[in-house]
């Protein structure tokens, strides 16, 4: 996870690079205008791809509350990208695993069913080289240890799971926030004004909008990410949970 958020920090710098040199040229660039250059004007912005028209309303939104908002965005793809990756390392086939520790149990004793789970990753295996660690105790023991270590096997799953669910929550909250400040503001240049004229406040009304629209695009985005991890930690689980019922009975059988 620590190499991921240089890359996104990288990735970042240079779409922001991108725009301020975009809107540098726009600025610096002085031409004559034609009834033919306004035409291709217009078909060219007509034409405007996805990206083009993203970074345009990024800038038009303010760099304040849209920089807060998608940097929301970026530390919540990063944990949840991280999070993914984790989840699929630690699936493991929990069937083949619990015939593997039979028959290496069976043939060779607690030591070649450990030396399985040892060679084994993710957290089932881990689970069920301490309940064969305490197999020579008595099955309390075994019960205990695979239940307290299934415990801590489920920390790691969730872990930073919460802050994913935060950056949902927040990247609305400061979008709505953009938009009362962008409507305050509107209000404001009506008062100086002192005549209602749309051109005063169409500027405030639409950064209001826009940072709303990022907000709640933000926090789809994440929500799917965040549904689709807690589906895999749940997965996961629900197989330690069979895997551990497994393994006593493996326990108990040998045990007799």
């Amino acid at each position: 996870m620590k190499k991921l958020f240089p890359i996104l920090a990288i990735a970042f710098m240079m779409a922001f690079g991108s725009v301020s040199a975009a809107a540098n040229v726009n600025i610096n660039t002085t031409t004559i205008v034609t009834p033919l250059q306004d035409d291709a004007d217009t078909s060219e912005a007509e034409s405007l791809g996805f990206h083009q028209e993203l970074k345009k309303r990024f800038i038009e939104g303010g760099p304040g509350f849209m920089g807060i908002v998608l940097l929301c965005l970026i530390l919540g793809l990063a944990i949840a990208i991280e999070r993914i990756i984790f989840l699929n390392l630690s699936t493991t086939n929990s069937k083949k695993l619990t015939e593997d520790v039979e028959s290496a149990l069976a043939s060779g004793g607690l030591d070649a069913a450990k030396e399985v789970c040892r060679n084994t990753k993710g957290p089932i295996a881990s689970i069920f080289y301490q309940g064969l660690d305490r197999a020579n105790e008595d099955l309390e023991s075994a019960e205990k240890a695979v239940v307290a270590y299934g415990g801590v096997q489920m920390g790691q799953l969730e872990k930073n799971v919460s802050w994913i669910s935060l950056f949902i929550a927040l990247a609305p909250m400061l979008g709505f926030m953009g938009t009362v400040i962008g409507m305050i503001q509107a209000f404001d240049k009506i008062e100086a004004a002192g005549d209602m004229q749309p051109s005063l406040v169409a500027g405030g009304i639409k950064v209001a909008l826009l940072t709303t629209v990022f907000g709640l695009v933000v926090a789809i985005i994440l929500q799917v990410f965040y549904n689709y991890i807690i589906a895999k930690i749940d997965s996961i689980v629900n197989d330690m949970e069979d895997a551990s019922i497994s393994l006593m009975d493996i326990l108990v059988k040998n045990k007799k």
